[in-house]
């Protein structure tokens, strides 16, 4: 249409091209009637013609979108369409052949362990047999591992928390800090719906079983080429590393050279990488091989075949430049051995060559057009967040050298400044008085234990999971939360723009269900900015603040205060759910609590009581060392060595199956301790 209105009406642009005179002319005189017009004719036709280009654009790329959405559609197998052809059939007969009509399908109320997810609300991040991250690809397995160690981080920090050893209530706890932006992408899509990780059962944890980026790897040793060859080799040391997690703590199982480290690496892995115990790095190529020849000798003890899966777990792996000539027979002949595998950055005549895509694809550059298996890629960003969950935690509430547990402070000698508690992830810096008691709202936002929204004492049903986060992350945010922020917690490793009308349609779902069983507006949205109504809005984590702030604080009655928060916690923040930003604020709740027990403890004249408050904090973190301690120096001190056999047993026992050691002076006497409590 507009190419024919402006030919009818403007003409065509040029009717002929210009001869010499009339250029002359348009020289001599270039603002005349005759050249403004045939001005605005060329710039009518080009306007057309820029947007016609846009349009044409638009429609190709919408349907290369569409095309590649219908490369990805699973079609049914056979057995599929068979069995869907018969129930089909089976229904339009049942149809004819009776009037009643089935009731609709029950909603499921708001609670752990009953919230069905959405396809909407799950995050896009699995590719096939893996999972794509910003930044890199990893198989299934090596996905399950980085989620299990993952695990392993936050159960350490918990074993390593000691209670009562902040500076002040609302100081910063660094060993809250939450895990790098690739781990929570890893998280999100490979964990498991309804189950707190954290929690999970060190049984169901992955075995250290060699992932494919290992087992894949040719016997006699392999070079990288292509695009992708970099970011293979991070995925071949970062997966070794994963593998090693369940060995002997002085085990090595990768050694990379430095060169090789530093190509591989930014300069800030070195001092990571050198903490790591399952990797040792060295100078040299040649130092490399006599590293491994040495690391790779058969041990007397060592008889029999090993089971194949041990055996790929436990090999050796070597990341290295060339080697030279003396050196490089040496390594051929460890690798014709069975000895180790070795990963060389470089030309390797020896062994195998593969050409590795960017997407970690791999071809045998000596037998084109034959494809090999597909390999773990990772950028050095995506790299660097992977190894900051293998190499061991950095204790930030260790005591120093000598300290012992608090001994016991007489009740009207204890000052405020006694006992100290962390402040949450997320929670505000200013102590909150105990509020003057008021009428209680007709809304309840359970968020300890099963998420719950209560309306008038009646559960409200939500339909969608994603708005269960929304509710528990601004119930944790209590100041609120940008789009940006709701984006990136909910659906992590997604572009904020490629989700945000997921968000909308979320929220617009749970406003509907509100407004289905209440006139009162919950969540406000002012300046891009999404928070609680607290006027209308009562919630126990809150309570729970209120209640450790007023205990922290109070100068009378320190003992009942201290037991308010232990009645405020009623489970597990989000207790049931696997959302990958829901440690942080989890652990910072479950270490209120734990300074609750300890510090109601240290108040007990009666050593028994004492110890049925540290038993009750340890039900709740059954990792924690130093509630076991305590109760042990206690038991100790009143002459029960077996009860505190079978405890510091219990608690050694508990650590070795997930994968944690514990501390060599655990159960042993003190001479300081608060076991003097009630003396």
């Amino acid at each position: 249409m507009p190419p024919w209105l402006l030919a009818r009406f403007v003409g065509p642009p040029l009717h002929s091209w210009p001869t010499l005179q009339q250029l002359r002319l348009w020289v001599a005189q270039p603002l005349t009637t005759q050249t403004l017009t045939a001005g605005l004719t060329v710039f009518a036709w080009l306007l057309w013609l820029l947007v016609a280009y846009a349009v044409i654009v638009t429609a190709a790329r919408r349907l290369r979108a569409g095309a590649r959405w219908l490369r990805r559609l699973p079609l049914p197998t056979p057995l599929q369409a068979t069995a869907t052809g018969m129930a089909g059939a089976a229904a339009l007969t049942a149809a004819a052949n009776t009037t009643a009509t089935a009731p609709p399908v029950q909603p499921i109320a708001v609670s752990a362990g009953t919230l069905h997810h959405d396809a909407v609300d799950a995050p896009d991040v699995h590719a096939g047999e893996g999972v794509t991250i910003r930044g890199g690809w990893l198989p299934q397995k090596t996905a399950d591992q980085v989620a299990a160690a993952a695990t392993l981080v936050w159960l350490w920090r918990r074993r390593s928390y000691q209670p009562g050893l902040r500076e002040s209530p609302d100081q910063d706890d660094p060993d809250l800090a939450p895990l790098p932006a690739a781990v929570t992408a890893v998280q999100a899509a490979v964990c498991v719906p309804d189950q707190d990780s954290s929690e999970r059962s060190p049984d169901e944890q992955p075995l250290a079983t060699a992932p494919p980026s290992i087992a894949a790897l040719p016997a006699t040793g392999v070079a990288f080429a292509g695009g992708g060859a970099a970011d293979a080799a991070r995925g071949v040391l970062v997966t070794a590393l994963l593998a090693a997690l369940r060995d002997s703590p002085d085990a090595i199982r990768v050694v990379v050279t430095r060169s090789a480290l530093t190509t591989l690496l930014p300069p800030a892995a070195t001092a990571v990488c050198d903490s790591i115990p399952a990797l040792r790095v060295t100078e040299t190529a040649a130092h490399a091989v006599e590293l491994i020849d040495s690391l790779a000798s058969p041990t007397p003890d060592t008889a029999g075949p090993s089971p194949p899966t041990h055996e790929e777990a436990s090999r050796l792996v070597l990341i290295t430049e060339p080697p030279p000539g003396p050196a490089a027979d040496r390594l051929a002949a460890l690798l014709g051995a069975g000895r180790a595998t070795a990963l060389v950055l470089g030309a390797w005549p020896l062994g195998a060559t593969w050409s590795v895509d960017q997407h970690g694809r791999t071809v045998n550059a000596r037998l084109p057009g034959q494809a090999g298996p597909r390999l773990c890629v990772l950028d050095r960003v995506a790299a660097m967040d992977l190894l900051t969950v293998i190499a061991p935690p950095t204790p930030s509430h260790a005591p120093h050298a000598g300290a012992a547990p608090r001994t016991a402070v007489p009740e009207e000698r204890r000052q405020p400044s006694a006992v100290r508690i962390p402040r949450q992830a997320g929670e505000d810096r200013t102590p909150q008085p105990t509020p003057p008691v008021a009428a209680q709202p007709p809304v309840e936002l359970r968020v300890l234990g099963q998420p719950t929204l209560l309306i008038d004492g009646r559960a409200v049903t939500i339909r969608r999971s994603a708005a269960v986060q929304i509710l528990t992350f601004l119930a944790v945010h209590r100041h609120g939360a940008t789009t940006a922020q709701l984006v990136q917690a909910i659906w992590p490793g997604l572009a904020a723009h490629t989700v945000t009308n997921r968000l909308y349609t979320t929220l617009s779902v749970l406003r509907a269900a509100i407004r289905a069983a209440s006139d009162l507006s919950i969540i406000d949205h002012t300046d891009d900015r999404y928070r609680l109504r607290s006027e209308h809005l009562e919630v126990d984590l809150w309570r729970l603040h209120t209640a450790a702030h007023h205990a922290a604080t109070t100068l009378t009655d320190p003992a009942r205060a201290w037991q308010a928060v232990i009645d405020a916690y009623t489970g597990d923040l989000a207790a049931g759910h696997t959302w990958s930003w829901i440690d942080p604020p989890r652990e910072g709740a479950r270490r209120l609590v734990l300074d609750a027990y300890a510090a109601a403890a240290s108040t007990q004249h009666d050593p028994r009581r004492a110890v049925e408050l540290l038993q009750a904090g340890i039900r709740v973190d059954p990792y924690n060392e130093n509630l076991h301690q305590r109760a042990i120096d206690i038991l100790t001190t009143l002459g029960d060595h077996a009860a505190a056999q079978r405890l510091r047993d219990a608690h050694r026992h508990r650590l070795s199956i997930a994968g944690l050691h514990p501390s060599d002076t655990l159960g042993e006497p003190r001479e300081h301790s608060n076991a003097s409590a009630g003396d």
